[in-house]
């Protein structure tokens, strides 16, 4: 990228780390910017730019991506993988919008990869993105207009892409229970992808030499349950358990597509897929189970305890998408009118994210005194025995250049002086 779209983008990731909120969505003008208007007319002629493409908005990620995993991993980077919506049911201007969950909502959908540390299971970089719009998916992983795939198929070429970042370390693919295809599982060990997958419930496997629902296995299982260690879950303290067993995936795969608007079902035959199921159970003290999960995992070398851990971290990108849409960066409101454009926003808002995450899992030794600083800056009350959150940091940030450019441009004794002018000390009131 030329030196001067280098220094526009660079003020664009800066407009990015701030708060902002629903009514007022648009970009925030750094206070060196000479106005509101001119901001946002660069913001439009950068994203504009046909020499500023997604690959290479994307590659200052996939460096700060490559960087935290030799850091921050011990042997396998998790890489979390799941869509979202984003709903603009009433920008009529955005004319490639298309039908999200039913015909009533239109908007694009956004596809994410997210970069996990194994060890502590903070996010570390978006390393994928990709949104798809009426006219294809604008992707990260290519300069042309990608076709629009089912999930899955969609998925697949989104790991072998991720695998060849050279993030340097073992990619596990950590995916939500919609990944649940026998189809894609084996093409997936076939390949030689680590992953760790939901189970859907309603499925019949080779256990212990007998054809059974998943739900017998789960019953057989009951009596092997151990402590594992306490979460959190929705707010409170409760214990994880774990149970695991050896079964195989044999029946005939079954193909779900839509042709001509009608859905075709075509069943595949495969060979037998054998992988470890891990049964994780979150129980209250009294016992009770709150949530379950049944997962597919193709790694043997990993301990079970550790495979649940992974996918209870899953949520992390659930935080990443709240953080893009209601958390800090509000995306839904923004007005860029095309796919394209709203695709390039997003990967400097997720830099954004990227320089905040940064900053929360250091351990250097200004790290901890500079959240601290961020958070007073940000006026926001944390809860007991929580120091930070990320939209914390987040606006104390903006106050932090507002606060730079102040120092730059008058003393300290001026800006005393102004300060008392704007706040007069108040005084107390005439008893008589």
């Amino acid at each position: 990228m030329e030196p001067r779209l280098q220094r526009r983008y660079e003020q664009l990731v800066k407009q990015h780390l701030a708060n902002t909120d629903e009514v007022a969505a648009g970009l925030r003008a750094l206070p060196t910017t000479a106005g509101s208007f001119a901001a946002a007319q660069a913001a439009w002629r950068f994203y504009r730019n046909p020499r500023v493409s997604l690959a290479q908005l994307a590659e200052p990620i996939r460096a700060s991506a490559r960087q935290a995993v030799a850091t921050d991993c011990e042997q396998f980077a998790l890489a979390v993988h799941d869509w979202s919506g984003l709903s603009f049911n009433h920008h009529r201007s955005k004319a490639d919008r298309t039908v999200l969950h039913h015909p009533q909502e239109l908007g694009y959908e956004l596809q994410t990869v997210l970069v996990l540390s194994d060890r502590t299971g903070r996010p570390l970089a978006p390393v994928y993105q990709g949104v798809r719009a009426a006219d294809g998916v604008h992707s990260t992983r290519s300069e042309k207009l990608l076709p629009r795939r089912a999930h899955l198929d969609e998925v697949g070429l989104t790991m072998q892409h991720v695998e060849g970042l050279g993030l340097g370390k073992k990619v596990v693919h950590v995916i939500d229970c919609e990944a649940d295809s026998v189809l894609h599982l084996r093409r997936w060990h076939r390949k030689k992808y680590a992953f760790v997958v939901r189970a859907d419930q309603v499925r019949r496997v080779l256990f212990e030499g007998r054809d059974v629902r998943l739900d017998e296995v789960l019953a057989a299982l009951q009596d092997q349950f151990h402590f594992s260690r306490e979460v959190e879950f929705k707010g409170r303290q409760t214990k994880q358990y774990v149970a695991e067993t050896v079964v195989t995936l044999h029946r005939y795969a079954k193909l779900h597509r839509v042709r001509n608007g009608r859905r075709v079902r075509k069943y595949v035959k495969g060979k037998p897929l054998t992988v470890r199921l891990v049964v994780s159970e979150v129980r209250d003290e009294m016992g009770q189970v709150l949530a379950r999960w049944l997962l597919w995992t193709n790694l043997a070398e990993v301990r079970a305890e550790t495979i649940a851990l992974w996918y209870y971290w899953r949520w992390r990108i659930e935080s990443y998408f709240k953080l893009l849409k209601s958390a800090g960066q509000h995306v839904e409101p923004w007005q860029q009118e095309t796919a394209e454009a709203m695709a390039k926003r997003l990967l400097v808002a997720a830099q954004a994210c990227v320089v905040v995450w940064t900053l929360a899992r250091s351990n250097e030794p200004e790290a901890e005194p500079a959240r601290a600083l961020l958070v007073r800056l940000s006026g926001r009350l944390m809860k007991r025995k929580k120091p930070f959150t990320e939209p914390a940091l987040l606006a104390g940030l903006w106050v932090l250049l507002a606060m730079l450019d102040a120092l730059d441009r008058y003393s300290v004794a001026e800006i005393k002086q102004m300060a008392a002018f704007i706040l007069p000390a108040p005084r107390p009131c005439d008893s008589s």
